[in-house]
């Protein structure tokens, strides 16, 4: 957590995040250069780096796109979720110069302007093989474009989570145009079937995976139920919960995160002001419930983070009754305080 604005907030993991993703992206553009003039040994560099830097950036796109079904899958992944921006920023900066190589190699060379061209050099705008498959490269950059824009925290103060979310999800977007570009860039010109099968491996891959961790969450996913006369609902036991972890349930529509620490117990909303991440699924440090996403926290009485940060979420009253938890399902404003529960800890 940061609490003033900086173009980069470095720290040492995030210097050690960055590092380590582009030395692997300049040894991948190297193996890509070396093998490719080995095997065709006619390409000119102009081709070589555009087939390299176009590869490398699908690569990474799908990595992107992995990274948040596999946090969910197992939390050995979250540490790529941290800098999961710096990766997309990175993909933009490939994608960007692997689109300025294509304008330059196959539309700046006449008398027509580069852009004009790209647009008007193939008009099959009805066909579906014909397809000037390099505008929808383009446009998909220009959303790659938009996001690498607003990736920085000021913007989703500014925009607000659910607005800055909206516009980062138009990330599928860009992967269907990326996948049309590629499929039909090979039928087009390419005629490789290998590049057509790993496009559509990827495609499957992805699917799959966001399928797999749906499924998973849907069955973490606790909903509750069985009202009691008070207006509570039954949670579970007391020792079902870990020391410094929460369980999450869903009441309302809403999910719950419910904490026990230091013999006590309190609910927020399982959802971080940040990036509306799953509170629920990281755990008490320092006394605050710190998200596994990017480390934000919140006192887990009141769910507001601690001075001088400003975010908060709402919070729940429970009661236990012989060892069992009950959670009211009536949401307080955010930064409401709601005193814990105390519980008698067998242990």
């Amino acid at each position: 957590m940061s609490h003033s604005y900086r173009a980069i907030s470095w720290n040492r993991q995030k210097r050690h995040y960055d590092l380590v993703l582009w030395c692997l992206i300049l040894l991948y553009l190297v193996l890509f250069i070396v093998l490719h003039f080995k095997f065709f040994p006619e390409a000119t560099i102009e081709i070589v780096l555009i087939r390299a830097t176009g590869t490398l950036a699908a690569l990474l796109l799908h990595l992107i796109l992995s990274i948040g079904p596999l946090a969910r899958i197992d939390t050995r992944f979250l540490i790529l979720l941290y800098n999961r921006r710096h990766m997309g920023v990175s993909l933009f900066i490939i994608a960007l110069f692997h689109g300025l190589l294509n304008l330059v190699q196959f539309h700046a060379l006449g008398n027509t302007n580069p852009l004009r061209s790209l647009f008007t050099s193939n008009t099959h705008y009805g066909s579906f093989i014909h397809f000037p498959f390099q505008v929808l490269g383009f446009f998909a950059l220009l959303i790659l474009m938009v996001m690498a824009a607003t990736s920085h925290d000021f913007w989703l103060k500014n925009l607000t989570p659910s607005i800055w979310k909206s516009l980062h999800m138009l990330v599928y977007l860009a992967y269907a145009l990326v996948v049309m570009h590629v499929m039909l860039g090979v039928v087009e010109l390419e005629h490789h079937r290998n590049m057509l099968l790993l496009i559509l491996f990827g495609m499957f891959w992805l699917i799959g995976i966001h399928m797999y961790s749906g499924f998973g969450e849907w069955k973490k996913d606790k909903l509750l139920q069985s009202l009691t006369a008070d207006g509570y609902l039954a949670a579970c036991h007391t020792e079902e919960i870990m020391e410094n972890r929460a369980k999450i349930f869903t009441a309302n529509g809403e999910r719950i995160a419910v904490f026990k620490y230091d013999g006590k117990l309190s609910a927020i909303s399982n959802v971080c002001r940040h990036q509306m991440g799953p509170l629920g699924e990281g755990r008490i440090i320092d006394g605050c419930v710190t998200c596994p996403w990017h480390g934000y926290q919140y006192k887990p009485e009141d769910g507001c983070s601690p001075p001088p940060f400003k975010e908060k979420v709402t919070t729940y009253r429970l009661k236990v009754v012989d060892g069992y938890i009950y959670i009211n399902p009536e949401a307080h404003p955010p930064g409401t305080r709601v005193e814990p529960v105390l519980f008698e800890n067998r242990q």
